[in-house]
């Protein structure tokens, strides 16, 4: 009843807008579009335009503001390297903004429309962790793409050295050839060579921002020749037959613990899938506990936190190191 009701609030506000906007909105005259005929621009763009511009200059103002307050400070550039490896182009300002504007607003709004203070908290706990779990889930999908492509790229490695070309012109090699993330990638290491960088030091940049085991491998053993000397193509070679060992035991144990991995997803899912039965057949008593000051308000976030916690031990379980 309390859903309902909120989508009715909402959807009466939607109208609301909607009616002002069309009873006050901007109305196109005949002068208006007599000039648009001889190319002139609508004068309803230009305001759209304006407003844009000064909607644009006040969100830059207070990410200018944020960006000055925590300049200096150690986990601003953490942050900034996390996105990074994300590949996010984003200021460290505007993710911290984005996430105070998720644990804010949905967590008050919602809040207001149960009255009930535990749906606030665990609202705000989901608006405040969101941003960071999307930022590392395109962490581990980037670099699980970088270590599929990693192999070939090494053996491509191998063989342009073998060629007789440079380890410089191999990496530009890639840059051109590869597919995303691998080509941005080594063209951001050939760049910062092109200004005056080491390769030895750039490829150490390459690790810090990819954080690979087996990059960390193969930059490992082109530092070693570069010191000791050796045939590199052929420690490359290796190196790319090593990985894909690990990458084929890797899909094997992923196939073992297949099924441990389903029982968890679905030891997890199947609260959530009950309590929402129960909130289609008999939704006054599952409302009973999200009361506010309720004797039963705290039981929902135990159950979260449980759900939570049972989740995280049971992917700890499956998550073998290889």
């Amino acid at each position: 009843m309390v859903m309902f009701l909120s989508l009715g609030i909402a959807a009466a506000i939607l109208a609301l807008f909607f009616g002002l906007e069309r009873t006050f909105g901007y109305r196109t005259t005949a002068l208006d579009e007599r000039l648009q005929r001889y190319g002139a621009r609508n004068t309803q763009n230009l305001d759209d335009d304006l407003s844009a511009q000064s909607s644009s200059e006040s969100t830059s103002a207070i990410t200018a503001s944020v960006s000055k307050a925590i300049q200096g400070r150690s986990f601003a550039a953490n942050l900034a390297t996390e996105l990074a490896r994300a590949d996010l182009n984003w200021k460290p300002a505007e993710f911290l903004m984005l996430q105070a504007a998720c644990t804010l607003i949905p967590s008050t709004l919602i809040a207001l429309v149960l009255q009930n203070p535990a749906a606030f908290v665990v609202l705000a706990l989901v608006g405040y962790f969101g941003p960071t779990i999307y930022v590392k889930r395109r962490q581990g999908a980037r670099l699980t793409t970088f270590n599929r492509q990693l192999p070939d790229t090494i053996s491509l490695m191998a063989n342009t050295l073998r060629s007789g070309m440079s380890l410089l012109q191999a990496m530009e090699m890639i840059s051109r050839e590869a597919e995303p993330p691998t080509g941005p990638e080594y063209a951001r290491v050939v760049r910062e060579i092109g200004l005056g960088i080491g390769p030895q030091d750039a490829l150490i940049h390459l690790v810090r921002r990819l954080r690979s085991d087996d990059l960390d491998l193969m930059v490992t053993a082109v530092l070693v020749q570069h010191e000791v000397g050796g045939n590199l193509s052929r420690i490359l070679d290796t190196i790319a037959h090593t990985i894909r060992e690990r990458v084929k035991l890797k899909g094997e144990i992923k196939a073992i613990t297949s099924q441990q991995r389903a029982a968890g997803m679905m030891l997890s899912g199947l609260p959530v899938l009950v309590a929402g039965m129960l909130f289609v057949m008999t939704p006054k008593y599952l409302l009973s506990f999200v009361q506010p000051m309720g004797p039963w308000t705290v039981l929902p976030v135990i159950a979260i936190g449980g759900i939570i916690m049972g989740s995280l031990v049971m992917k700890k379980i499956v998550d073998i190191e290889v």
